[in-house]
């Protein structure tokens, strides 16, 4: 059985890919933004094989997640789940970073390189990720107007890329990236047209699977069918590109 770790699973599709991995008979270990919704998983948190506890939007706490994370052992896979949607504005992080890039981006960025290597890693993208290209020249939004959904794009688009660079950099890891679709989860909203099972399954799937299919690296996935993804984010140019400037804005290079 394997361990797991997923960042923000106190809720939504965090908390159902580990619900999911939990009832396979998988460890997971759960990640929660405060000690108080730590606290409040009860008898779910109390199934788990650890529960990272820190704000993602927070770079010191971040590599404190990793901290944690690595304290527990290796992990045989990472799910990258956390993230932030229709920001009102740019924000302002510890590090004066915004927060939409800060968490969308930096933060597992930051995972990747500080938390000892596993064997997958699966980073959790979307759809509108198609309409995030032309980022590099105003990555953290410090000279245009600020829209939140273009903001949401581009961090969508640097996961996929992301996800390709390191299938391409680490060879024996299988590195992929997941569109669950828009999903009824409080990020989603009731109106959403997926139910959280379906919205889960993908990313738990190649996490864990030994299906050939989920055997892969450097795909993109979507209700565990590949899909094609923007061009930019297919490009190793924009892919080292983007890994150079994530390493410039919070100091740490990928292994």
């Amino acid at each position: 059985m394997a361990i797991v770790f997923i960042t923000g699973s106190t809720d939504g599709l965090g908390r159902a890919a580990a619900q999911s991995l939990l009832d396979q008979g998988h460890r997971v270990v759960l990640h929660a933004r405060t000690a108080d919704r730590a606290a409040a998983l009860g008898e779910f948190g109390s199934r788990a094989a650890g529960i990272a506890v820190g704000n993602l939007s927070s770079a010191a706490e971040t590599r404190d997640i990793a901290d944690q994370v690595n304290a527990i052992g290796r992990m045989d896979a990472i799910i990258h789940n956390a993230g932030v949607y229709s920001q009102p504005g740019r924000g302002d992080t510890p590090e004066g970073h915004g927060t939409t890039l800060a968490v969308n981006t930096l933060a597992p960025y930051l995972l990747t390189a500080l938390v000892k290597r596993p064997s997958r890693l699966v980073y959790l993208s979307s759809g509108l990720h198609r309409g995030g290209e032309g980022s590099l020249a105003d990555l953290d939004w410090t000279k245009r107007d600020w829209d939140s959904a273009k903001a949401y794009a581009e961090t969508k688009l640097h996961v996929v890329a992301l996800a390709f660079a390191l299938a391409r950099r680490w060879p024996e890891v299988l590195s992929n990236a997941v569109d669950p679709g828009w999903v009824r989860t409080r990020m989603g909203g009731a109106g959403a047209p997926v139910d959280i099972d379906t919205g889960q399954r993908t990313q738990a799937w190649l996490a864990v699977s030994e299906d050939p299919k989920a055997r892969v690296s450097g795909r993109y996935w979507h209700h565990l069918q590949q899909q094609k993804p923007a061009r930019e984010a297919t490009d190793p140019a924009f892919q080292d590109a983007l890994m150079a400037k994530l390493g410039e804005l919070t100091g740490v290079a990928l292994p």
